[in-house]
């Protein structure tokens, strides 16, 4: 029986020769390089992702089981909405802290900043790969759009909430959790702008609304989501032309506080004196909800041209949930010196503009900001 000769020490076992060798000092041998890595060295290579947590229906509780819609938001602290889904610790290396615990129709513009900034810090750290947002619904996607608007970071910044509460028989959260953190920590993910992940679809933040109250297929936007989330892998098949991160003019760095900005919703039979008592409420700039294509009825256009001569913006968005509000086409908006909202919603438009008018006032150069945002 041949033996195989190898180092300094051998064995039989079975008639067959194994080799015990003692390795040679320098690099390793092609085998060795080929082994699977170990569990330590596996989880080294795993993306680091923050959790902020900030309430909403995702951290909500209902009094039963079969509330899908009535319960109280904002009731779950950040380690149990981790501790939840423990799939979460297979695809990233994952962190919480709670920002806020609040229901986000209470969310503030002071809020906005304070959690703007806190994104912002963490995305500046090397061991910090993507952040996720936990938010309630009803503003979630004004949030994302400021964040998308102001943090000067490639990385992943994917904000998530929930149509139902944790404790509901159909509850949604915790997967959309786990493809927000699978989102955060992917590599396809960096530069696309901050993302909205619910329903297995990855949305882009400046584009996606809440176009339903009550189905777990309540965000959509226009133009289509960006990707989708398929058991734990991301695919995505668009990305935004919008500037976003980097490539944006706006810095939170820079930026304490946002002016204040209003929203009057056109409608039918409507009175001068929703517009008059917004600016003496302090509003810097009025963004007008109309009908159709950003209508303005006739007897209100005097009010709107008098508030803009004593220095008010005027920006004029719809409220019909798709489409472009074009320029000059329902007013003559370079006669009057307003402003048009493209495809941006009402409430994105105000976003928009309080960001906007922390550098400038000027009506051409925050159309230029519309037209490139």
């Amino acid at each position: 029986m041949p033996v195989i000769r190898s180092g300094r020490r051998l064995a039989r076992a079975a008639g067959l020769s194994i080799v015990l060798a003692t390795l040679p000092l320098g690099p390793l041998p092609a085998l060795a390089r080929e082994m699977p890595e170990t569990a330590a060295g596996q989880a080294a290579r795993k993306p680091n992702v923050v959790i902020l947590a900030t309430g909403g229906t995702i951290a909500g509780a209902g009094a039963d089981a079969a509330n899908s819609a009535t319960y109280q938001a904002a009731k779950v602290p950040v380690d149990k909405l981790i501790a939840a889904v423990p799939a979460i610790g297979n695809v990233a290396n994952v962190r919480g802290e709670q920002v806020f615990q609040i229901a986000s129709e209470s969310f503030t513009d002071a809020q906005l900043v304070q959690l703007a900034k806190r994104v912002s810090a963490l995305l500046k750290q090397d061991d910090v790969d993507g952040v996720v947002v936990t938010h309630g619904t009803d503003t979630l996607e004004e949030t994302a759009l400021f964040l998308d608007l102001v943090v000067k970071s490639d990385k992943p910044i994917v904000v998530v909430g929930s149509m139902r509460p944790s404790t509901a028989l159909s509850a949604d959260g915790a997967l959309n959790l786990l493809d927000a953190v699978t989102v955060a920590g992917s590599k396809e993910a960096v530069g696309k702008g901050v993302m909205v992940t619910m329903n297995d679809q990855i949305q882009a933040g400046r584009d996606v609304t809440k176009r339903v109250n009550v189905v777990p297929s309540a965000f959509s936007s226009q133009w289509g989501p960006l990707g989708m989330v398929v058991e734990g892998k991301t695919y995505f098949f668009r990305s935004s032309v919008k500037r976003h991160g980097k490539s944006s003019e706006f810095d939170i760095d820079q930026i304490d506080s946002l002016p204040l900005v209003a929203i009057v919703y056109g409608s039918g039979n409507m009175f001068p004196g929703a517009y008059t008592a917004a600016v003496e409420a302090g509003a810097k700039a009025i963004v007008n909800a109309g009908t159709g294509n950003g209508s303005v009825a006739g007897y209100l256009v005097d009010t709107l041209k008098d508030l803009r001569s004593k220095g008010t913006l005027i920006v004029r968005s719809s409220r019909v949930g798709d489409g472009i509000v074009l320029r000059n086409a329902e007013q003559p908006d370079d006669k009057y010196d307003w402003v048009v909202a493209h495809d941006l919603n009402p409430q994105k438009a105000k976003i928009l503009t309080a960001v906007a008018l922390t550098k400038t006032n000027d009506t051409k150069e925050l159309q230029r900001i519309f037209w490139e945002y």
